[in-house]
């Protein structure tokens, strides 16, 4: 004997009532999925903005003008100049970036030597894409940075010393010694770190004179004399 199913108002309300759970929960699990979709958006967004240089998906980039790569295009010749050199009257640096050393794009480092007469300074600057790592290889040297609190961390360093800058914050060197140089070399986790002197940012850059005296506390007369000491020697 068959069993009548007997289809009641009753049935129809929880068939509707099942339908609009399964419409909720469908919901639920697509707003989830978007939910974790913009998080992994965000998420490489901030890993990218967090980098100092773009990963690549390859050994190492040639330049498009270049053709038949062997080991020359990873060799640079260019600190040869240092060898039996007279030491610099000025302080000066001799870098192998991006700029100078194709070879380093993609790579995340590059490299700096930096050579200081008696009592010269480097001046106040940053590197916008990476820290630097300091080591002195000769004399000795006054260094330090200033984080974004305006606290000063400073050291005196003597031969054999390494002493790293944060990325991105302003920092100094100089060579205190009125008789000696020194002599050092940068490494950065860059392939083009980046350099802002803050003096000729800020005075040789057409800044206008009112502004910078209104900054500084002091009168245009002041600003131009500064002005006129960091122009170009003719």
């Amino acid at each position: 004997m068959r069993t009548k199913h007997i289809i009641t108002d009753q049935t129809f309300s929880n068939y509707h009532i099942k339908l609009y759970h399964l419409h909720l929960t469908m919901a639920s699990v697509t707003s989830i999925l978007k939910f974790f979709s913009l998080l992994a958006a965000s998420f490489a967004i901030v890993q990218m903005a967090m980098a100092g240089d773009p990963d690549i998906v390859s050994d190492f980039l040639v330049p498009s003008n270049t053709t038949g790569v062997d080991g020359a295009f990873f060799t640079f010749t260019g600190m040869r100049s240092l060898i039996g050199a007279e030491p610099p009257t000025a302080f000066k640096v001799l870098k192998a970036s991006m700029a100078e050393f194709p070879a380093l794009n993609g790579q995340s480092v590059s490299y700096a030597v930096l050579q200081y007469p008696a009592g010269a300074p480097n001046p106040p600057h940053t590197h916008p894409r990476s820290a630097e790592l300091l080591f002195l290889v000769y004399g000795s040297l006054q260094v330090g940075f200033i984080d974004t609190t305006n606290k000063l961390f400073a050291q005196t360093l003597q031969t054999g010393d390494l002493f790293v800058f944060p990325k991105g914050l302003v920092h100094f060197q100089y060579n205190a010694d009125a008789q000696k140089p020194a002599f050092a070399i940068s490494a950065f986790g860059s392939a083009n770190a980046g350099t802002i002197s803050l003096p000729n940012t800020i005075f040789t850059t057409g800044i206008d004179d009112n502004i910078l005296a209104k900054s500084f506390k002091t009168d245009v007369a002041t600003i131009q004399a500064i002005k006129a000491g960091l122009a170009p020697k003719s």
